[in-house]
């Protein structure tokens, strides 16, 4: 059987990417989402998490933002301490834990402290972006060059040929980042979300995971078959 999971990262960003992540939700495919704890929007992207049950939200671990601040990964009890902190204030918005780990721009990634987060995550017992519980698939995604646009790659066509051909068997994660255009937030990727949005509420792609078989699935239903509910 094959399972996909659409997650959206930068839950909590703005109010835009927020209204834009919902809307995929009830209007498209979008089954899961990761929440920025450090967003100027998350007491917002709360209420909206709430008022949709049916939302699978994770932890966004975040560190550099959109200004590229600074943050040494080399420093391991820096990153222990953040990863306590932004975890408790998860655990404060929410009133619960997080249904799965990842970080902004793929920070946990890093060769640096890839270990040390499999070590902090796996007391939670839930999947870590690239841990290989649920295959990752991130080429939805309009910058392949940074800073370089082209929305080709999140247009109808580009998503069903993803879904087509890159959803095995088990259980897998597109990756996606829909979002409204607002003033106050200004990242380098933009106004690639709108174009995300729009392809993600096409009712083509829902009508292909039907007729392919795949059984559209979130990261909380993830947990009730692995029995973690």
């Amino acid at each position: 059987m094959r399972h996909v999971i659409v997650n959206a990262d930068d839950f909590g960003a703005s109010s835009g990417t927020n209204r834009g992540i919902v809307e995929c939700h009830t209007r498209g495919v979008l089954t899961s989402t990761s929440m920025m704890v450090t967003g100027a929007a998350v007491e917002e992207a709360v209420d909206l998490s709430r008022a949709h049950p049916e939302l699978a939200v994770g932890l966004h671990w975040d560190v550099i933002g959109e200004d590229e601040r600074e943050f040494d990964l080399d420093d391991h009890g820096a990153v222990r301490d953040e990863f306590a902190a932004q975890l408790e204030r998860f655990r404060e918005l929410m009133g619960r834990g997080p249904t799965h780990i990842d970080s902004h721009r793929h920070m946990h990634l890093d060769d640096s402290v890839r270990e040390l987060f499999a070590e902090l995550a796996a007391p939670l017992g839930v999947p870590l972006r690239g841990d290989g519980q649920v295959r990752f698939v991130g080429n939805f995604y309009a910058q392949w060059e940074w800073g370089v646009t082209d929305l080709e790659h999140v247009s109808t066509r580009a998503l069903l040929e993803i879904i087509r051909e890159e959803v095995h068997e088990g259980w897998t994660e597109l990756s996606c980042h829909p979002g409204y255009v607002t003033a106050d937030y200004t990242p380098m990727y933009r106004h690639e979300r709108e174009a995300e949005l729009r392809t993600l509420t096409d009712p083509a792609v829902r009508a292909a995971i039907d007729e392919l078989g795949i059984s559209l699935e979130s990261y909380a239903t993830y947990a009730r078959a692995a029995g973690r509910a």
